[in-house]
């Protein structure tokens, strides 16, 4: 982690965490700084994950309970925020961890994708939002003043063609986040996404040409790319009251990367290049 003192700036919060995997996922490295900061929570993943990942260990250091949940299934989402609240109460925060191309996995082309892959992709990676924020309001699971954040990526702006249709679903995702905010605001209730520069996660990993994007983007923000852990402390100040007026943002936190045009490194790393292709 980032550091190890807790400001307590989420002493007293409950909250559901969507889509932690491993040690490396960002959303485990959320869990663990909202529970250095003194929240509670429950954890929750696809089924699979949970028999083949390692959410138990996650759960029993930060003294949560894990809730398997298919988030293509309203039912289960509707049961799974239920549930929650019957146990714990009403939730102050939300962290949406949750993305996933079968297309991209099968390395199908964006001009031959599959359609009902990509039906999928849109269902997990942005649709499932809706549906978690759909079952709250009726359930009526938030607190005034409760916070919602999804993890995004700059290629809902900008085309990377290797993130093919994630692109769109990212995009997606923004938007369910913007309406949400529109309408959930008169309760105090915030709803942003965070757009996270390149992170050495097992999901980030699993794209081919990662490493390329990854050292690109490394080069060209000035501040370098974020760790999953600073990506964490970032979401604890959204989740806490320090942001009680931001909402309906998608908010880059890429070291810089959204914004620069080109850094001194790239130039060189270029002109090396092209000095190399001369000869």
């Amino acid at each position: 982690m980032t550091h190890n003192n807790s400001h307590n700036l989420l002493k007293g919060k409950k909250g559901l965490i969507f889509g932690a995997l491993d040690e490396r996922s960002i959303a485990w490295r959320v869990a663990l700084a909202c529970k250095r900061e003194g929240a509670s929570f429950t954890l929750t993943n696809a089924p699979i994950a949970l028999r083949f990942g390692a959410l138990d260990k996650l759960a029993e250091e930060t003294g949560s309970e894990a809730i398997p949940c298919d988030v293509s299934d309203y039912k289960q989402v509707f049961d799974l925020v239920d549930a929650t609240v019957e146990k714990n109460g009403k939730l102050d925060f939300i962290l949406h961890a949750v993305g996933m191309s079968p297309n991209i996995r099968k390395g199908n082309q964006y001009e031959q994708l599959n359609y009902k892959l990509m039906q999928q992709t849109l269902e997990i990676s942005a649709i499932s939002l809706h549906k978690v924020l759909q079952a709250c309001v009726v359930k009526e699971a938030l607190n005034d003043g409760a916070s919602i954040v999804a993890l995004s990526y700059i290629g809902a702006q900008r085309i990377f063609s290797k993130y093919s249709d994630m692109n769109d679903a990212k995009a997606l995702l923004e938007s369910i986040a913007r309406n949400f905010g529109s309408r959930l605001g008169k309760q105090g209730i915030r709803v942003n996404t965070v757009s996270q520069g390149p992170t050495k996660t097992s999901a980030g990993s699993g794209i081919r040409g990662f490493d390329a994007m990854y050292d690109f983007a490394e080069k060209l923000s000035p501040l370098g790319n974020p760790t999953a852990d600073e990506c964490a402390d970032y979401c604890v100040t959204l989740f806490s009251d320090l942001t009680r007026k931001v909402t309906m943002q998608n908010l880059f936190h890429d070291g810089g990367f959204s914004t620069n045009g080109i850094s001194e490194e790239l130039i060189y790393d270029l002109a090396e290049l092209h000095a190399s292709n001369k000869e």
